[in-house]
């Protein structure tokens, strides 16, 4: 049985690499792991400390507009011709991308098998997030097989009819790659985080990690959060802030003229997936929009602030290990200042992502869909 696994983005690149390995330890399962272009090079580089490497790559969509109508129309046509020349059983695509809509799509059309993993995630309003959740919602329509993370997002298919006997509740692949990396404990690569780190360990100060990368965030929601960083600074003095900035040049231009003026604050390009692990395991309270982040902090206890409206990640939020927060500068630090002091913790209960055992359970459910099917 061979598994094509696609990947267009660095948080997919994480969350199947688990599941790559699995597949490679497994006897009767071959697999080929995809990148569709999406986000060149991102992909390669989150595969390294996993010691994986892309099978084939189908090239970068060539792009004159950004839009996601010319990305998904330049990525058809190369899912299609790969998913013909590499005849696989099954098709595994990750979250919520626009790779993962062009791959569905291109799969269920061909009549391969769509296998979700981390289906079932949902807010219920498709303007938040957006596009992230229409494309969830529609590719629960064609998948064959949902690999949820939780029993949230299991009852979320179930209320959509999706059958029952095609929702395995595997918990979430994150938290494999987050353990595992962390039990590397590697030093840091990044400049601008090793440097901090020295900074705080002479003078036992704390760290606070800050990213925000959404479209939604982009601007105005963006000079709030910045806003709130600057009162953070001003009312924390022995605090320092790792902010890795969005490799768009416009987010990074916001970032330098709002925060650029701080010695306190550190911007920095985006970090490798070990250096994230690491400063996630250092913080003593982090503030991002990122979905990865918010399932991948509660295994070290760290608290996280979103800063977002919603999330479709409510179970951080309901075990006490997130707090919504949204871009009010006023809410974001009270509430950050809330945690720096001690008043706000996180539970110390366990990831309610996981174990650290979705990729094995992933392919149980593989090895189901070849056997029902």
């Amino acid at each position: 049985m061979r598994i094509m696994l696609l990947a267009g983005t660095r948080p997919e690149a994480v969350k199947l690499a688990p599941l790559a390995l699995a597949l490679d330890a497994h006897p009767d399962l071959d697999r080929v792991l995809v990148h569709s272009g999406q986000h060149d090079g991102l992909v390669e580089q989150a595969l390294v400390p996993f010691g994986l490497a892309v099978d084939a790559l189908l090239g970068s969509p060539r792009r004159h507009t950004g839009s996601q109508a010319e990305l998904v129309a330049g990525l058809l046509p190369a899912l299609d011709e790969v998913l013909r020349a590499q005849r696989p059983d099954a098709l595994v695509v990750q979250g919520d991308t626009t790779t993962v809509l062009a791959g569905a799509l291109a799969a269920f059309w061909l009549r391969v098998p769509v296998v979700h993993l981390e289906a079932g995630l949902r807010t219920r309003d498709l303007s938040a997030p957006f596009p992230e959740e229409g494309t969830r919602q529609m590719v629960a329509r064609i998948a064959a097989l949902h690999l949820v993370p939780t029993d949230r997002a299991a009852a979320a298919l179930r209320a959509e009819q999706v059958p029952a006997d095609r929702i395995v509740h595997t918990g979430n692949t994150v938290v494999d790659a987050v353990l595992a990396i962390a039990a590397r404990d590697l030093p840091a690569e990044n400049h601008a985080l090793a440097a901090v780190e020295a900074e705080l360990a002479s003078t036992g100060g704390r760290l606070v990690l800050v990213t925000s990368h959404r479209r939604e965030s982009w601007g105005e929601p963006m000079a709030r959060t910045f806003a709130a960083v600057r009162a953070l600074v001003a009312d924390h003095p022995d605090i320092r802030v790792l902010l890795p900035a969005h490799p768009n040049p416009a987010v990074r231009a916001q970032a330098e003229a709002e925060l650029g003026d701080l010695p306190e604050v550190r911007i920095t390009e985006p970090l490798g997936y070990p250096d994230l692990v690491r400063a996630l395991r250092l913080s003593a309270v982090v503030l991002t929009d990122s979905g990865g982040i918010q399932e991948e902090a509660p295994s070290f206890g760290t608290p996280v602030l979103v800063l977002r409206e919603v999330t479709e990640r409510m179970e951080a939020v309901q075990a006490g290990c997130a707090w919504l927060v949204g871009t009010d500068p006023e809410l974001i630090a009270k509430t950050a200042g809330a945690a720096l002091s001690g008043t706000l913790r996180a539970t110390a209960a366990p990831n309610p992502y996981g174990d650290g055992a979705a990729a094995a359970r992933a392919v149980a459910a593989i090895e189901g869909l070849a056997e029902r099917d």
